[in-house]
């Protein structure tokens, strides 16, 4: 049986092994191949799968985010300038060149601007009483106080010494070492090297001369400069000398001195924009501008930090120091808050204070504005939590941060003599100028 199968595999693999080729045929010859078939027609070729499409969709994503991008416009009138010449372009290729420079292209409004609850940050300056924004504000300051020297140079001076020069270490000790130069005037008005002060001189130079406004002061007080010898040398030095008419005042140079010692930087003071709304169930309701929410490179890169923790934290078990601290940091992400107070009439009372004033300059902010300023009351937060005035905390400690709906309620005190009286509680406190001057909030 065994020989049996041998055999049939046998003949199997003859049969399958193709043609023969005979013994006396030339090696190069070769038996003749089968005519190839021909070909079938292609079928025609289907489209991608959804799921081919979805893949290259998201190889196509991978690879724009590889290419580096042309960074685009930071500032508020940047992207407004792009706006600008991004619709020029449009307007000239679809208009032609008739189209060019035939209409103005009006400036982008922000998206919602006729809903803010106000139209931005504004700031008061407190030389002129002007109303500026905040990237007027140094500009303009420091316009009005060299416009000031034709009045009053000694105390244009003193302001340019304070507010040019950002770093207060090295006012404070180029303001002292002025001091000790008009004390020793004062104490020895005899002696005439107390009245002369060398500009070559090292503490001059390193405490005096790089400080804006200094020199203004000493000529304003009466001091001349001079070129003047000096010993056991050829050429000549300058000086600061004071003036005879001067030194016949010592009275005037120790108020200047005084003035000099309690000056304060001149900062443009924050505009309230104090409004009174009707009762409006839009009460709780805040659209901000981008001036409460915009950050500057500093916070940004500080933001970007925060980020970089999250993963960290997420991993970490935390104490409760450590969640007040980054409670801590999150409230210092604002500088401003808008802040509405509702009376018991329904009336809304709104103003724009820095997220890190304290709470006695609300309670300020609301006294203004009651026809009864010396009467107690109490400020209450959302869920009814009281905000002492005594505690001062400030604005982003108590989470009033960037907005907040404050409720005016009167002390217990004061509640019980109007009902005694058979007043309501819920007349109209505000005075009636501001009652005039209300506004629908939309």
């Amino acid at each position: 049986m065994k020989k049996f199968f041998q055999e049939i595999k046998a003949d199997i693999k003859f049969k399958s092994a193709g043609p023969g080729q005979k013994l006396t045929d030339s090696a190069g010859e070769k038996a003749p191949r089968e005519k190839p078939q021909q070909p079938a027609l292609r079928q025609p070729r289907q489209g991608p799968t959804d799921e081919a499409q979805m893949a290259a969709a998201a190889a196509l994503a991978r690879l724009e985010q590889k290419q580096p991008r042309a960074r685009g416009p930071t500032s508020q009138d940047s992207i407004r300038n792009q706006v600008r010449k991004e619709l020029r372009a449009e307007a000239t290729v679809s208009g032609g060149p008739e189209s060019t420079g035939t209409k103005e292209v009006p400036e982008p409004k922000e998206e919602g601007s006729t809903h803010l609850a106000v139209p931005g940050v504004y700031f008061i300056c407190p030389l002129t009483g002007v109303t500026l924004r905040r990237d007027q504000r140094d500009a303009h300051i420091k316009e009005a106080i060299l416009s000031h020297f034709s009045t009053d140079p000694v105390a244009a001076s003193i302001m340019k010494i304070h507010t040019f020069n950002r770093d207060r270490d090295r006012v404070k000790l180029g303001v002292d070492t002025i001091a000790k130069y008009l004390d020793n005037i004062h104490l020895h008005p005899e002696e005439e090297k107390y009245r002369k002060i060398k500009l070559q001189n090292k503490v001059f130079q390193e405490r005096i001369n790089c400080l804006e406004g200094t020199h203004e002061f000493f000529e304003a007080i009466g001091f001349q400069r001079m070129r003047l010898p000096v010993a056991d040398q050829e050429d000549l030095e300058e000086f600061y000398v004071l003036s005879e008419a001067a030194l016949a005042q010592p009275q005037s140079l120790e108020r200047h001195k005084e003035q000099l010692l309690g000056a304060e930087p001149v900062r443009a003071k924050l505009d309230r924009q104090r409004r009174v709304f009707r009762p409006s169930p839009l009460a709780s309701r805040f659209e901000l501008p981008g001036d409460f929410f915009n950050l500057t490179a500093e916070e940004i890169k500080r933001e970007q930090r925060l980020r970089a923790d999250a993963v960290e934290r997420l991993s970490v078990l935390r104490t409760k120091a450590m969640r007040e601290k980054e409670e801590q940091r999150e409230q210092r992400k604002h500088t401003y808050t808008l802040l509405r107070v509702r009376f018991p009439d329904g009336c809304l009372l709104q103003g724009t204070f820095y997220a890190r004033e304290r709470l006695s300059a609300v309670y300020q902010f609301v006294r203004e504005a009651l026809q009864s300023d010396w009467l107690p009351f109490e400020l209450l937060a959302s869920g009814g939590q009281k905000l002492l005035e005594e505690e001062n905390l400030a604005l982003n400690e108590c989470g009033l941060v960037p907005s907040a709906l404050l409720t005016f309620s009167w002390d217990a005190a004061v509640l019980e003599d109007i009902r005694a009286a058979g007043a309501e509680p819920s007349s109209s406190i505000l005075k009636p100028e501001l009652l005039a001057a209300m506004e629908k909030l939309s």
